[in-house]
C-alpha cells in the first residue's frame, strides 16, 4: 500500500500546481482511492484566481473547488466508471447515486436539484445542476433520467465529479454523467483508470530544482505585476477623486458667486422699489 502521508511526500508550493498532471485533469480513479484522498491545511481550496481561464480551456469547473491530495498530487476532479448499486431521493433536494466499482469501497455521487421556478425557465436545460440529468417524481415513483433514459440499478455509468465530504466521509458532487452501453468502452475506461494509477498516482509528483526556481520566479513576477496593477488602479482612482473634488469645488464656488450676485441685485432692486 502506498504511503499517503504528508511527511513522506511534501506538498509543493501552490504556484506550482498548474504543472501537475492531476490538477486540471479528470483523474480516472476508483472509489477506494477517492476515500484515501486527504486534505492538507492551507490547501483547502484552489488558490488561483488567475487559473480560471486555464480551467475553462481544459473543460473543467473553475478554480474554487475543494482540493485533496494523493501522495503529493493535487486533485480536484475525478472520473469514475462503475455500476449503480442504489438510487435515493433525499428531502426532495438531492438524488444520491451509489457506485461500486469492485475496488473494495463504494462512493456516493450527489445530484443537486434546482428550484421548480428555475427548472421551468427556457434557459435551464434540466431540473438539476447536471445538464443531461432530470429527476422525475410521480405518485409512488422516483426516477433519475440520464439523456432521457431512466437510470436503473446495475447500469454502468461514467461519472465526472468534484470531491466533497459528508460527515467525514468522501462524497462526490456530480458534474457530468454518461451511461456506458458497450462492454468494450467499459473495459477501456477501467484500463485507463489502471493506467492512471500505475503511471501517475502510484508515484509522487517530482519537480527538479530548476523547475521550482523558474516557477518561483514566475510567481514572484506575477505577484509584483499584480501589485503594480493595483497601485496603478489606486493612483487612477485617487486622481479621479481629486478631479471630482476639484469640479465639485469649482461648481460650489460658481454657485456661491452666482448667489452673491443674485443677492446684490435683489438688494438694489428692493432699494429702487422704495423710492
Amino acid at each position: 500500500m502506498l504511503d499517503n502521508s504528508e511527511a513522506s511526500h511534501p506538498i509543493y508550493p501552490a504556484y506550482t500546481f498548474f504543472a501537475s498532471p492531476t490538477y486540471f485533469a479528470w483523474v480516472k480513479t476508483t472509489a477506494a482511492i477517492i476515500h484515501r484522498l486527504r486534505s492538507v491545511r492551507g490547501f483547502e481550496g484552489s488558490p488561483f484566481c488567475v487559473l480560471t481561464l486555464l480551467a475553462k480551456l481544459v473543460n473543467c469547473p473553475a478554480p474554487g473547488q475543494k482540493l485533496y491530495f494523493l501522495l503529493n498530487h493535487p486533485i480536484r476532479f475525478v472520473s469514475i466508471t462503475a455500476p449503480v448499486v442504489s438510487i435515493e431521493d433525499v428531502a426532495s433536494k438531492y438524488a444520491l447515486i451509489t457506485l461500486d466499482d469492485g475496488s473494495g469501497a463504494t462512493v456516493v455521487a450527489k445530484i443537486t436539484r434546482v428550484a421548480a421556478e428555475i427548472a421551468s425557465s427556457v434557459e435551464c436545460p434540466s431540473n438539476t445542476t447536471v445538464d443531461n440529468v432530470n429527476v422525475r417524481v410521480n405518485l409512488g415513483t422516483f426516477d433519475v433520467e440520464v439523456d432521457g433514459q431512466i437510470l436503473d440499478i446495475g447500469m454502468i455509468v461514467k461519472a465526472k465529479c468534484t470531491i466533497n465530504e459528508w460527515k467525514g466521509v468522501k462524497q462526490l458532487d456530480l458534474v457530468k454523467i454518461k451511461v456506458i452501453r458497450d462492454t468494450s468502452e467499459e473495459i477501456k475506461e477501467w484500463e485507463e483508470a489502471a493506467r492512471w494509477k500505475r503511471e501517475v498516482l502510484d508515484k509522487p509528483w517530482v519537480l527538479d530544482d530548476k523547475q521550482l526556481a523558474e516557477m518561483e520566479k514566475k510567481d514572484r513576477d506575477q505577484r509584483q505585476n499584480q501589485l503594480d496593477q493595483l497601485k496603478k488602479a489606486e493612483e487612477k482612482k485617487r486622481m479621479y477623486l481629486a478631479k471630482k473634488r476639484e469640479r465639485q469645488q469649482k461648481r460650489k464656488d460658481y454657485e456661491e458667486k452666482w448667489e452673491g450676485r443674485r443677492r446684490k441685485e435683489e438688494v438694489m432692486m428692493n432699494a429702487g422699489a422704495l423710492i
